[in-house]
């Protein structure tokens, strides 16, 4: 199959849907010869900042002469971009013979009455052969959804389990509490293997605290770092931190928002018991993949005058978080705001978050069959006093944004990644 065969194949034959289970994963990759088992692993897990926690560790691994894989999900624009090595995305030419490999033993698996795994799966398995056929010195590898049914939680011994926030989402996958999906996430924590945890509410803390006792695992968590912020503009944050690991001071970070910064503290508290066990990290390649990382999507700068802010929040924390960084950066501009959701998030409570900050709305739908339409969406925010649009399209969503924000205001982008990558896309080829 070439590249545009392979996309057909998975999306309109294998098709979208999530199934728990390791048993489909495993019998694709007995298959392959488990190249999982070849693979030094640090695997990332939790709600929110796992990609951007998978950046600034990749940009700082790479600075430090590894060269690194990075496995992420879902992609913005192609598929490609769950595929890197030392910031190169994977070719065509590559990814379509990796999904024509993992066709072929699907076919196998199912000559055999064996149950076909479900995309994700297929494309992780992809990814454990190609990385491992590629030989990188480490892979950085972001579980799907939840942890512990996780296509990616068949790795035996990862050199990290990094454990970011973790709040309320996919409650039909993983639980209609905090407590349900923090025991999910915490399915990651392997035997005799560290874990890092962003620092959590106490309720979320116990219970990663009592899985790593059970597994023999030491437990580390910046849950009393000392932080002092030097400077934040649009042009980075200068800040310095002091945990029980380390204390490094005047740090650049360029990727933006205040949650940025608890996402950065989490990384360095993994880089700081990656040293402690063995890895090489000094100084100025942490210093200087921090300042190098970037992150798309994420409080990313698009346009100026006016200046175009697109952001993946997603959820109801999400989405919190980034009505702080608005609030940090542009308190007294005019805020255009372009909302497009999903059916299964809590988009009114998302709405809630966010909408204080804008002056004008305008609602769109994010190109996906779980989309919310803006009716709906409107209905639901129906007490809003600003200005409210509807534009269903999201191309003509940006062109309204356009034409009704001043040179000096704010068209900000959220509430979907399927929405921010077809917005992303449209911006940049426009």
């Amino acid at each position: 199959m070439n590249y545009t065969e392979c996309i057909h194949y998975l999306e309109k034959e294998v098709g979208f849907g999530s199934v728990p289970g390791l048993e489909r994963i495993q019998a694709l990759c007995d298959k392959l010869g488990n190249p999982e088992r070849e693979l030094s692993v640090i695997h990332v897990a939790g709600t929110n900042g796992k990609g951007s926690a998978v950046a600034m560790l990749s940009s700082i691994l790479k600075e430090a002469g590894y060269r690194v894989g990075t496995y992420t999900s879902p992609h913005l624009d192609r598929y490609n971009e769950r595929f890197i090595i030392n910031g190169q995305q994977i070719s065509d030419d590559d990814f379509a013979k990796e999904i024509t490999l993992m066709k072929n033993i699907c076919d196998e698996l199912a000559e055999e009455g064996k149950d076909v795994p479900t995309l994700f799966e297929i494309v992780t398995g992809a990814a454990f052969h190609y990385f491992a056929e590629k030989k990188v010195d480490i892979l950085i590898l972001e579980v799907g959804l939840g942890g512990k049914y996780d296509a990616t939680n068949i790795i035996p011994h990862p050199l990290l389990s990094l454990i970011m926030s973790i709040s309320i989402d996919h409650t039909d996958f993983l639980g209609d509490s905090i407590e349900k999906i923090a025991a999910e996430k915490a399915g990651i924590i392997k035997k005799n293997c560290p874990v890092v945890l962003y620092s959590q509410d106490k309720i979320v803390y116990n219970i990663m605290w009592t899985k790593s006792q059970e597994m023999n695992a030491p437990l580390y968590s910046p849950q009393n770092a000392e932080v002092h912020i030097s400077s934040q503009t649009l042009e980075g944050t200068v800040f310095s931190v002091k945990t029980d690991l380390l204390n490094l001071l005047d740090l650049k970070l360029s990727m933006l928002g205040d949650y940025q910064i608890h996402n950065c503290i989490t990384v360095l508290e993994a880089c700081a018991v990656l040293q402690k066990n063995g890895l090489f990290l000094s100084e100025d390649a942490i210093r200087t993949g921090l300042k190098n990382a970037r992150w798309a999507g994420r409080m990313e700068i698009c346009g100026k005058n006016p200046l175009i802010l697109l952001d993946g929040a997603h959820n109801a924390d999400g989405i919190l978080q980034l009505a702080a960084s608005i609030q940090t950066y542009f308190e007294h501009k005019k805020v255009t705001l372009i909302l497009g959701v999903l059916g299964d998030k809590e988009y009114t409570k998302m709405a809630e978050c966010i909408l204080p900050h804008a002056d004008t709305v305008i609602l769109t739908e994010p190109h996906s069959e779980r989309k919310l339409d803006v009716f709906s969406l409107a209905r639901s925010i129906s007490s809003h006093k600003g200005m409210i649009y509807t534009e269903k399209e999201i191309e003509t969503a940006y062109e309204k944004a356009l034409s009704v924000t001043p040179a000096d205001g704010i068209i900000l982008c959220c509430g979907s990644l399927y929405m921010i990558g077809a917005m992303r896309t449209y911006i940049l080829n426009r």
